[in-house]
């Protein structure tokens, strides 16, 4: 398989997730291993071009422009990777050039302004931008006393990060002015002019990422080391055919970003048409409208949900269709909502009366603005405060171990998982509730983050399984009787943008929700036993997303794994 035959059947593989990133591997792996481009027997040889360096580097050792360094061992046939193609030679970096670093500057030394001072992040982002937003610097008379004793970055020497993600090469522009930092970053000096975009594809090669971290692997911080990167075999080819390979890898590159370009914007096109589809089905007003709005989901179904992001997608629009009562089919013969609400009232009066639970203000009535869309026959509007008692939390003194010794479970906000509770919980003991403002949440309470970063993204309420306590970063609803803890929990997930736009964010950045604004909100309410419908419906259709989830998946693999191994056949060829 040649590379023109691989990439007119790439269309078929363009849909796998992190293909074009293979093919760009792909490329740069072919280029170095000499099977990108033909070889011209005209050209002068690799070895010609070594001799010629060998002489230039003795010359300037002669007029002392650079150190002599010491000798780098031979190259013996077992460290060789791979066979080259005629008139390519094996060498070591340190042969080509000088692998360097700078000179140390002290954290004192750097300022808000003046000559720019890189790390490795900052070489990084000039490798992936062309540019970077700096924000060290070291004054001109400092970089001016290390240009006449150190190692200056000049036009066609290669930079190559020393510490983290190691060895990202950047090649040094005619205008660039900068310095770095020692071992964060290392220089490779091009005194003889070799061409330095061939160097630049080398060191962006998946043959030189897997090389560089052979040494490095099991620590905690990668790091490229001056020997080590001396040591690093490359495979050099003839001066003439690096100008080739360059500018094949250019045309193979750019097509790569087409390619790119056409699965991001398939990829916006598709999801929106998506939304656009499942937009229209939850705003569908009346039967008909509705069931036009399905059909047309049905017909098209498989054309729709071809990704995750499409599936979630559809998972939101079950929970907006089923606290909608656009789910399941009304009963005339249920008992209204009007009803259960009356008995939840009578409950919270019973309550009360008994000295249970604390007599609360009488929560205003719904105004019609607060309304986000009409309800079917039968059900209600109601506050969430209504249908249960609400509690805080609170923690134990951290002073008091033993408080913490007991098997009462405590859930903190980094315990809650958007619809469960962790099993990684801390737990403490009755003598904790005595003396702190923790107390007891019975079974089968709401609870609820109401501060914490984890309200930027989500809106996580679970179910209590068992009594439990809460920190004071949290809140819990326990339910009043005759109310389905499992549809309530779904009223959470199908008014998640309402739940949302309720948190607030402090200027310290922390996230937070108004506990009255919360309770205070209106939420649909069914009658109970289509309460019960819902949430089966719910279920089945949760169960399908997971089935479709589940092929998706499988198909990914496939593709992948289709993938590999026509990038393993044409690799091996």
């Amino acid at each position: 398989m040649t590379p023109e035959t691989f990439l007119e059947n790439f269309n078929q593989l363009a849909g796998t997730p992190g293909a074009v990133k293979r093919l760009r591997e792909l490329i740069l792996q072919l280029a170095v291993t000499g099977k990108l481009v033909s070889q011209d027997p005209n050209d002068e040889p690799a070895s010609v071009l070594l001799k010629k360096i060998a002489a230039e580097k003795a010359r300037l050792v002669r007029e002392g422009k650079i150190r002599k360094s010491e000798p780098l061992p031979p190259i013996k046939p077992e460290d060789v990777p791979f066979e080259l193609p005629e008139g390519w030679e094996w060498v070591r970096l340190g042969n080509i050039g000088t692998v360097g670093s700078s000179s140390r500057v002290h954290q004192r030394d750097w300022s808000d302004q003046g000559i720019p001072f890189y790390r490795a992040r900052e070489i990084v982002k000039l490798s992936q931008n062309g540019f970077v937003d700096n924000e060290l610097f070291i004054s001109e008379d400092l970089y001016q006393s290390l240009s006449s004793n150190g190692i200056m970055p000049e036009e066609d020497d290669i930079m190559l990060t020393g510490v983290g993600t190691i060895g990202v090469p950047y090649v040094v522009r005619k205008d660039d002015r900068f310095y770095f930092k020692d071992a964060s970053v290392l220089i490779l000096k091009n005194h003889f002019n070799l061409f330095s975009t061939y160097l630049q594809y080398f060191f962006q090669s998946p043959y030189w990422v897997n090389d560089i971290h052979k040494e490095s692997m099991g620590t905690t911080v990668h790091t490229l080391t001056i020997v080590r990167a001396n040591s690093v075999l490359l495979p050099f080819p003839p001066d003439a055919e690096q100008r080739r390979i360059v500018a094949r890898v250019d045309q193979l590159m750019a097509l790569c970003d087409r390619l790119e370009e056409r699965e991001v914007q398939a990829k916006e096109t598709h999801n929106a048409l998506t939304k656009s589809t499942l937009y229209v089905l939850t705003t569908a007003d009346g039967s008909h409208a509705f069931q036009t709005a399905w059909q047309r989901i049905r017909d098209q179904f498989s054309h729709l949900f071809i990704n995750p992001e499409s599936v979630k997608e559809l998972r939101q629009t079950i929970l907006q269709l089923a606290v909608m009562g656009k789910l399941v089919p009304q009963d005339p013969n249920d008992e209204p909502a009007s009803v259960l609400l009356k008995k939840i009232a009578a409950e919270k009066a019973r309550l009360v009366r008994e000295g249970k639970i604390k007599k609360s203000e009488p929560l205003p009535p719904i105004k019609p603005e607060e309304v986000p869309f009409e309800l079917p026959e039968r059900w209600e509007w109601c506050r969430l405060g209504m249908l249960g008692n609400v509690k805080g939390g609170g923690t134990p003194s951290k002073q008091r171990p033993e408080y913490w010794e007991g098997d009462i479970p405590w859930i903190s906000p980094k315990d809650m998982k958007v619809d469960f509770i962790s099993d990684s919980i801390d737990h403490i003991n009755g003598s904790a509730l005595d003396d702190s403002s923790v107390k007891m949440i019975e079974k089968g309470a709401m609870l609820m983050v109401v501060r914490g970063m984890i309200l930027d993204h989500s809106f996580p309420v679970a179910i209590t399984l068992t009594a439990v306590t809460i920190n004071q970063d949290m809140k819990a609803l326990e339910l009043y009787c005759n109310s389905s803890q499992k549809y309530i929990l779904l009223t959470f997930k199908g008014n998640l943008d309402r739940f949302l736009a309720l948190v607030q964010r402090s200027s310290h950045g922390t996230c937070r929700v108004d506990s009255e604004k919360l309770f205070s909100l209106a939420i649909p309410i069914p009658p109970l036993t289509e309460q019960h419908r819902i949430v089966a419906c719910v279920d089945q259709l949760m169960a399908l997303c997971d089935r479709l989830e589940e092929q998706l998946q499988k198909t990914k693999t496939e593709g992948v794994q289709l993938m590999e191994a026509a990038i393993h056949h044409l690799s091996a060829a």
